[in-house]
């Protein structure tokens, strides 16, 4: 019986797994260990380091992404079991309840991690989960958001700012909220929130043999040049807020860094371009890759910047 048992919840794992490696990737972890990371960074400028509470605090933030993804899972279940039905969730291998506890653990290590740090930075992080709980709610206007996707999507990623006071709160826990209202930091909300539109637009433009009926994309709404002039406007300003941060931080030949964040942002403008006169899935996929690599490098950069420029400057 035991034996039952145990090979059932091994079964179980494995269908999580197999939703997580579909819906939510491991490598996608990435991204958020190095927004968690560059958000230290710049809350850390006057004083950089990087300790071995900042793993702890990457985990955290990485479950913070699974939790925004379950919320979008029971948001739009009955769209995609019309659209998806071969999904892991969709088909009947992993339910919704099996969600909501991968959610609620995922939460309790965000809370139990918030309290250790200190009570601001869980007052923090209860707003920015109340503003999350009113995204999975569609703020109560879903029929009249989902007409709109372009204020959808800037409903949604009106997040990104807050996510990034809490995450510059559990890097500097003992800093008043003041403290987070500098250049850098008001260029870094600025930065979290114009990338996460970018890649949501780029991944929601797609090529003619891509549109369903049932499905909404920004090509549908502004066209293919429509589409593809707003991703690269946020491309450019993606650029802009990076410089902004360069600015604004003690960085030691910032110029160098200035021109090297120029780089895969022309790629991606470039990759666009090419969507642009040839609208596709693979063009598509491209422009992914590209605003993708541009956020990521983007972020090492910085990253990287202030490492060197404390090194220098000790």
């Amino acid at each position: 019986m035991n034996q039952v048992v145990a090979d059932s919840g091994s079964a179980l794992v494995k269908r999580i797994l197999a939703w997580m490696d579909e819906r939510f990737p491991v490598a996608n972890a990435l991204l958020f260990f190095i927004l968690y990371l560059v958000t230290a960074s710049v809350a850390r400028a006057d004083d950089w380091y990087l300790g071995w509470l900042d793993v702890a605090a990457c985990v955290v933030t990485w479950s913070l992404f699974l939790v925004i993804r379950i919320f979008d899972e029971h948001k739009d279940y009955e769209l995609d079991v019309l659209n998806h039905p071969q999904r892991v969730l969709q088909s009947g291998q992993i339910t919704l309840r099996h969600l909501k506890i991968l959610g609620a653990l995922a939460v309790t290590l965000q809370v139990a991690f918030s309290f250790y740090l200190g009570l601001p930075v869980l007052w923090v992080w209860l707003l920015m989960f109340v503003y999350l709980c009113l995204m999975g709610a569609e703020f109560f206007c879903g029929a009249w958001l989902e007409k709109r996707l372009l204020i959808y999507a800037l409903s949604h990623m009106a997040i990104m700012p807050l996510i990034v006071i809490w995450l510059a709160c559990m890097a500097q826990p003992g800093q008043s909220l003041a403290a987070f209202t500098s250049g850098a930091m008001l260029s870094m909300m600025a930065l979290s929130f114009v990338s996460g539109f970018c890649f949501e637009i780029t991944r929601k433009t797609r090529g003619p043999e891509e549109e369903r009926e049932t499905v909404d994309s920004y090509t549908k709404i502004l066209g293919v040049s429509g589409a593809a002039r707003l991703v690269q406007a946020l491309i450019t300003l993606m650029l802009i807020c990076q410089w902004s941060l360069l600015y604004f931080l003690p960085v030691v030949a910032g110029w160098v860094y200035a021109l090297l964040l120029a780089i895969p942002a022309l790629f991606a403008l470039k990759s666009v371009q090419k969507f642009l006169q040839q609208p596709s899935l693979e063009a598509r996929e491209s422009n992914e890759k590209a605003v993708a690599l541009a956020m990521l490098s983007g972020y090492l950069l910085l990253i990287i910047a202030m490492a060197i420029s404390s090194a220098v400057m000790e």
